[in-house]
Order: C-alpha cells, then sequence, then structure tokens
C-alpha cells in the first residue's frame, strides 16, 4: 500500500521473546506476523520489562509516518505499563499504526486515536505486567520451597573437566593474540560468555588441560 506522498507503507512486524525462551516461540510470532502482512520483521530477545530493547528503538526510529507497527500480543511488545504508555505516545507523535494481531488497532495515522481504544490497550498492559508479576512470584516461591527442601538451585557449575576439546584447540591461538574473543566463541560454536567462563576457569587451573 502506498502512502499519500507516493512512498510505500511499511508494516513492521515485532517478534520479542526472553533468553529463556524456546527458538519455537519467536518462530512462531515470525509466521503469524508475516501471515498477518508484516513486510519486514524485528527480532528482539529480551525481557518484556527491561529498559533497553535495542531492536524496538530502532524499529520505532527507523518507522515512517504512515507505517504500521504490528505484534502477536501487547506482551511481545512490552510488560511495563510505563514502557507501553511510551510506545503509545511515540505511535501518536509519529503518525503511525499500532496493530495488536487479532485484538487492537489504535490507528493514528489520520488523527488521534480513539480514546476508547488507547484506554484498551493500556488496560491490556497493566494485565501484561500483572501476568509477569505473577509469573515472577511463582518462580520466587517455588525457588524457596525447593532450597528449603535442600534441592540445588540453578544448573550445576561447569568445572574444568567439562571444557571442550574443541575449545582448548583454539585456545591457544587466542592466549598468542591470534584470535579475538569473539574469533575464538566462533569457531569454538560457544557464545562470547561462556568463551569468558571458559577462560576463567583455566586461569583458576593454573594452565592447559592434560589429555
Amino acid at each position: 500500500m502506498s502512502k499519500d506522498n507516493g512512498t510505500l507503507e511499511i508494516i513492521h512486524g515485532y517478534a520479542r521473546c526472553s533468553t529463556t525462551d524456546s527458538k519455537q516461540d519467536i518462530d512462531r510470532q515470525v509466521r503469524e506476523l508475516k501471515t498477518a502482512g508484516a513486510t519486514r520483521i524485528w527480532l528482539e530477545y529480551e525481557h518484556g520489562d527491561a529498559v533497553i530493547k535495542d531492536q524496538q528503538k530502532v524499529m520505532l526510529e527507523a518507522a515512517k509516518p504512515g507505517d504500521t507497527i504490528l505484534v502477536s500480543e501487547v506482551s511481545r511488545l512490552a510488560r511495563s505499563v510505563r514502557q507501553l504508555c511510551a510506545i503509545i505516545d511515540c505511535i501518536r507523535d509519529k503518525h503511525l499504526c499500532l496493530i495488536i494481531s487479532g485484538s487492537i488497532t489504535m490507528d493514528c495515522r489520520m488523527d488521534t486515536p480513539d480514546p476508547m481504544t488507547e484506554a484498551f490497550l493500556q488496560i491490556a498492559g497493566v494485565f501484561s505486567q500483572l501476568e509477569l508479576s505473577m509469573i515472577r512470584q511463582r518462580v520466587r516461591s517455588g525457588m524457596a520451597n525447593a532450597k528449603a527442601k535442600g534441592k540445588q538451585i540453578g544448573r550445576p557449575a561447569t568445572t574444568f573437566d567439562q571444557i571442550p576439546a574443541q575449545f582448548f584447540r583454539y585456545y591457544s591461538l587466542f592466549q598468542t593474540g591470534h584470535l579475538s574473543l569473539t574469533e575464538l566463541a566462533r569457531l569454538a560454536d560457544i557464545s562470547r560468555p561462556t568463551a569468558y567462563k571458559y577462560i576463567h576457569l583455566i586461569h583458576e587451573q593454573g594452565g592447559k588441560r592434560n589429555d
């Protein structure tokens, strides 16, 4: 669809999942957004109430008057009422259209939003924030109960002997400055934080593993 000035309207699809969610979850969102007509997809791996969501920030800055922001659920956009209200202000100020798939549409492309629509959107944000608070309360309660029963909380700590041989294969090149940390992590097929962890364990051990 073209805007009045002849430029093409962009439907920005925004998919977000927490780092603890499965990849299938964000894949499902992407499929739904494409089905709903999204022409550009932005992927975010961050908690819903995180203060900074890099991809969301870039998306809102990139959106031009007349564009549409499309999400599958309010909770994907924000799990904080304060953050949601800031997004609503941005949608209004930039004359965008916000669509919560199959639910709420707040169209500010030609005029200010209908007050009732904005109110419903804010109420949805309240329930999204409440849901997150309840989930976290259940997690804290479950952890406290498990701790009281003497169960281990969280994943077992990684030990020196669990460092894979593939990491040591490239670690010597990192030590001599031939590889950066990023390159080391890529070649060893691990994340940068995991590479940091392995390096720390090696320093604690005082040297290389003897296989």
